[in-house]
């Protein structure tokens, strides 16, 4: 199982990178029946990190690494990963913690995860 863990970790990591220039540095996943959880820290850009100096850029930064990412998730399933999970991808629940630049992420599939 830690094999198919670590596979998943790079395609969140890969489809992360391409939309943002910058995957998270250290990824952390647990399979729970249908869920994968996933927690993952060091995803923030330099200049993602300046603009959340703010309380305004806080909420620019916040909405595109998690609506964005969702919408980009319902739009376009990773097949990568349905294949590798054995199971379709149903939804992505996601949350970031701007200050501490750590991010959750929920994949929610059609099955168990076995």
């Amino acid at each position: 199982m830690s094999k198919v863990i670590h596979e998943f970790n790079d395609i969140i990591r890969k489809l992360r990178k391409d939309c943002f220039g910058k995957g998270p540095e250290r990824i952390h996943t647990i399979f729970v029946e249908n869920m994968a959880i996933a927690k993952l820290y060091g995803n923030l850009t330099p200049t993602e990190r300046f603009i959340a100096s703010t309380d305004e850029g806080k909420e620019i930064v916040h909405s595109a690494r998690t609506k964005m990412i969702q919408d980009m998730y319902a739009a376009s399933p990773p097949a990568n990963m349905e294949a590798l999970i054995g199971a379709k991808f149903v939804h992505l629940f996601s949350d970031m913690k701007i200050e501490e630049d750590l991010a959750v992420s929920v994949f929610i599939f059609d099955k168990n995860i076995t």
